[in-house]
């Protein structure tokens, strides 16, 4: 509860520094639209896979309905049986191609973020203990008492401060790449794969028609 209460008051501190001010603005408004884009990939995931299985039951009952139909008609029940059956794999896949290929980048992502937000969170306590020894030092030499160890531990908090804004500029900057090239790589992958499966899925449709017609 301590550092969550850190955490809490820390966010509501400007930093100093435009860069990790705007990053943080950034990171609290990106993480909550991931989240909301995570929950309705899910659902459009579920409802795929819904489809897929409400597939089943359609094949299933065209398969025995051709079963008890005795007339011409009945080869036709049958075509239609095995139509659902292959529709439900392809659509069994596009649920499969779009979890795998969405919603978990989306996850990925939303745990990603998380650890940027705790890198900010650290640099951030940093700076207010770097704060703290500058108070402490001007408070020592105005009493002449205990200087140099006040001088020892703003220096200390000052390299603490200073090494952590550059690997955290590093890393937020490196972050931005790869979350771009990730994104991009996965959405034309994704898109690639449901054209794939539309053009089966038509070619399926096409054929059962044209076997209809005869």
């Amino acid at each position: 509860m301590v550092k969550t209460a850190d955490e809490v008051l820390l966010s509501g501190v400007k930093d100093v520094d435009e860069f990790f001010e705007q990053e943080k603005t950034f990171l609290i408004d990106y993480l909550n639209r991931i989240k909301d884009s995570t929950a309705k990939a899910d659902k459009m995931t579920r409802s795929n896979k819904n489809v897929a299985e409400d597939y089943i039951h359609i094949s299933a009952c065209f398969s025995s309905l051709s079963a008890d139909e005795t007339s011409a008609l009945s080869k036709y029940l049958l075509k239609l049986s095995e139509l659902f059956e292959k529709l439900r794999k392809i659509d069994g896949r596009v649920a499969s191609d779009e979890d795998l290929k969405l919603s978990e980048l989306l996850r990925y992502y939303m745990r990603d973020l998380q650890a940027g937000k705790d890198l900010l969170y650290r640099r951030a306590r940093a700076l207010v203990d770097f704060e703290n020894s500058n108070k402490a030092l001007d408070k020592a030499r105005l009493k002449s008492k205990d200087v140099k160890q006040a001088e020892i531990q703003q220096q200390v908090s000052c390299q603490k401060f200073e090494k952590i804004s550059e690997s955290a500029k590093q890393e937020l900057t490196s972050f931005k790449g790869r979350r771009v090239a990730a994104f991009r790589k996965n959405f034309i992958e994704m898109t690639e794969l449901e054209i794939k499966h539309a053009k089966n899925k038509l070619s399926l449709l096409q054929s059962c028609i044209e076997i209809m017609k005869k």
